[in-house]
């Protein structure tokens, strides 16, 4: 088989976990070879809750970048019950602020000082409004009488419709959307409700987290759903609609944390995302539509200017053969696996 080659502009990752310290300086790399910006998100340990946080832990990034990488940190902050609108206006003031992430208490990795009742954030959602600023939302439910495959949907219902009556120009992302009732909740939104979608939903469903045994290492939070969803999930992410956009939501977390009594939540998707990703727009016949997916709708909703370089992606003969962990001095990290040969690869003479 000859090689087949396609260029798109840079890419951008819109939901990006980078952790801190010598996690942070070794996996790094991984993204800043491929994406030229990323959305940061904030649940690191303490969250990042002020705008002086913000400013170190870009400082922190930028400082462990890899000689020879141009990236861009994008940060956000973590939005507690007792947010001050003055942090917001002081980070947009000093530049160091592009959205405002909010997570249910208790919903995720590193959560507990999330929201706890969304009326809570009222003052703080006016403010946004007002700054122009986006609302970054972890569409879940917390309610252990609610199905963790039905959060999603629930988490719509009862909070996210209400919330968007009472602040229809809040500018919305519904993160890492995971079922047919968030795409369908996105597409007939008439305005300012986007939503960013994952390389592992659209290659995995919940099957994959059983196959075989207990995989620890295709659980997420938003959990694996349906093979409808996964198909739902596809179409969106293919069709070139403005609405939908990449989030690797790539969420590293050693082995001693991952095979556990109790597994962290979270996929290490960076080092193949894009492989991943071409494959699957390749089986539909939808290649013309990555670079929409990838590098142009995400650009769009953050009034960013999308990227003026190129990067090339090359389909080559054999299989790619990306690492099964990575080392880091804290521990070993899977390696995303998407259940598929990829034989798409970043051409490395393409690189920036």
């Amino acid at each position: 088989m000859d090689t087949i080659e396609i260029q798109i502009k840079r890419p951008d990752d819109m939901h990006l976990h980078l952790r801190d310290g010598v996690v942070l300086r070794s996996i790094l790399k991984y993204s800043s070879q491929d994406f030229g910006r990323a959305i940061i998100m904030p649940n690191v340990v303490p969250p990042i809750t002020s705008a002086a946080m913000a400013k170190i832990y870009r400082n922190q990034i930028l400082a462990a970048l890899p000689i020879g990488h141009s990236f861009e940190p994008l940060m956000t902050l973590y939005l507690t019950d007792s947010t001050d609108e003055k942090e917001l206006r002081l980070g947009v003031k000093e530049g160091v602020l592009s959205a405002v992430k909010l997570y249910p208490a208790g919903a995720t990795t590193n959560s507990e000082l999330g929201i706890t009742k969304i009326e809570n954030a009222f003052p703080i959602f006016e403010t946004l409004v007002e700054l122009n600023i986006p609302l970054l939302v972890h569409g879940e439910i917390v309610d252990s009488k609610v199905d963790i495959f039905d959060r999603e949907r629930v988490f719509i219902e009862h909070i996210l419709i209400p919330l968007r009556k009472n602040f229809p120009e809040l500018r919305v992302v519904l993160e890492h959307v995971t079922t047919s009732d968030g795409v369908n909740y996105v597409k007939e939104a008439s305005s300012n409700l986007f939503a960013t979608i994952t390389p592992h939903h659209l290659a995995l469903n919940r099957n994959d987290i059983f196959r075989g045994g207990i995989n620890p290492h295709n659980y997420c939070l938003p959990i694996l759903k349906r093979e409808s969803h996964r198909l739902t999930l596809l179409e969106a992410a293919t069709s070139g609609d403005s609405r939908f956009f990449l989030g690797t939501d790539s969420a590293p977390h050693t082995l001693n944390h991952k095979e556990s009594s109790c597994g962290c939540a979270g996929i290490f998707n960076a080092p193949n995302t894009l492989g991943v990703l071409a494959s699957l727009f390749e089986e539909r016949g939808a290649l013309n539509n990555l670079e929409s997916f990838t590098s142009i709708n995400g650009c769009g909703f953050y009034n960013l200017q999308t990227s003026s370089k190129k990067i090339t992606l090359t389909k080559g003969a054999t299989p790619v053969s990306y690492p099964n962990f990575v080392d880091t001095p804290s521990g070993k990290i899977k390696v995303f696996e998407p259940g598929f040969d990829v034989f798409w690869f970043v051409n490395d003479t393409s690189k920036l």
